[in-house]
């Protein structure tokens, strides 16, 4: 028989979201009319913002005519889209980009699980903990992860531990890592780091070599002045970091699917022959090798976002979910329970209560209160004895659902 790649063999049996999902449809199954409170899934509830929904039509419309039709796009994305990404989300702040430096895609969750197939099996890899769990599993895929431990952690990933006894910052690595991964605003705590903070990261990598992977798919919601966010504010990080970013939460694309991955020229690997090898090249040859591009008509609603209406809009639809996000922050500690995140970003990360694990919390609330969490421990070992909450519901079920955990 032929052989399979058994690294996939090696993986939990379920991925932390499939199981989740797979608890509460059991539950609701056999609950049938349960008015169950979904703030688990980081899917959002906000419908897209009327400019958006003006350029999708406008994009169907000109999918209608000979004269207008768009088939295959170019893979990395439509030049009239990644040019407003250029202005507006870099140039305007100061930070220079080039257009052919951003890779438009499907979403942020395919590229920082793809990005590791220009990167060698042999690399060290270190995450944060907890961590969003696409980076190790990807990995795990990759071959370079190791044995699965006893603790639930791979033997050959650094873990760089995320708690309330460091602040939820996490130190610098021991163990020489070659690529490191970097979520903020943090999925899962809701944490930001500082300007200091991200600019020890930065210098790290630059003496030791390494390559930064910076998920920003959050950075919309940063509202505190003095917070960078994008990785690409820091002085020198052009030469060590991939910034990865989303419209999911931004703008309600979680359906639709886009996102963008900037990997600017300065950046270089090495080859096995010693010499520097540019990675903005390897990623364009991957992605025209491996993926058709993202489709005109979600490019097209994309665009609108730059406008004056489509950027007020956008902005109300993260300030709506930051509200959401103040709610539940007031209300849980009120309740006593203690809590991070929630600030600058749409999760809030609670300590469960009475010494229970994550997931006895997880079927606490389910069966007593009918309130949809995502257990901490499946984001990494240190998550255990965590549990994050979402604030993508709508605000009456976030008053609701923060009304029955104060009881």
């Amino acid at each position: 028989m032929f052989a399979i790649n058994d690294n996939f063999s090696r993986l939990p049996a379920s991925y932390l979201f499939s199981e989740v999902a797979r608890r509460v449809k059991a539950y609701t199954d056999a609950h049938p009319g349960s008015d169950v409170i979904r703030m688990g899934i980081g899917d959002v509830t906000r419908p897209l913002c009327p400019a958006v929904i003006e350029a999708l039509h406008r994009a169907v419309d000109d999918e209608g005519t000979a004269e207008r039709f768009h088939g295959y796009g170019p893979e990395q994305g439509y030049r009239f889209l990644a040019s407003e990404i250029a202005l507006h989300d870099y140039r305007e702040r100061g930070i220079p980009m080039d257009e052919d430096e951003i890779f438009i895609s499907d979403g942020a969750k395919s590229d920082t699980g793809n990005i590791g197939d220009i990167l060698s099996p042999s690399c060290r890899v270190a995450v944060t903990d907890p961590v969003y769990p696409v980076y190790v599993d990807t990995n795990v895929m990759a071959g370079r992860a190791g044995r699965l431990m006893e603790d639930g952690r791979w033997s050959n990933i650094e873990y760089l531990p995320c708690t309330a006894g460091n602040g939820f910052v996490p130190a610098l690595p021991v163990t020489a890592p070659d690529v490191i991964y970097l979520c903020y605003p943090n999925n899962p705590t809701g944490t930001v780091l500082t300007r200091g903070q991200l600019e020890e990261w930065v210098d790290y990598c630059r003496r030791h070599g390494a390559l930064l992977l910076f998920d920003a798919a959050y950075e919309a919601f940063v509202r505190t002045p003095g917070i960078p966010r994008s990785i690409y504010e820091i002085e020198g990080a052009r030469e060590v970091a991939i910034e990865f970013r989303s419209f999911s939460k931004t703008a309600g694309f979680t359906g639709i699917r886009l996102g963008y991955t900037i990997v600017p020229k300065e950046l270089k690997g090495r080859g096995a022959d010693g010499e520097a090898v540019p990675l903005n090249p390897l990623w364009r040859r991957r992605q025209t090798t491996k993926f058709n591009g993202a489709s005109y008509l979600t490019q097209r609603g994309a665009e609108a976002l730059y406008t004056p209406e489509g950027a007020r809009q956008s902005r109300e639809t993260v300030d709506y979910y930051l509200g959401n996000a103040a709610v539940m922050l007031d209300g849980l500690r009120k309740a006593g329970y203690e809590c991070a995140g929630g600030v600058d970003s749409p999760y809030v990360w609670i300590k469960t209560p009475d010494g229970m694990t994550s997931w006895e919390f997880f079927d606490y609330l389910l069966t007593r209160h009918n309130i949809v969490g995502t257990p901490g421990s499946g984001f990494g070992p240190s998550g255990e004895g965590y549990f994050r909450l979402t604030a993508f519901n709508t605000r009456e079920n976030t008053i609701r659902a923060v009304a029955r955990l104060e009881k």
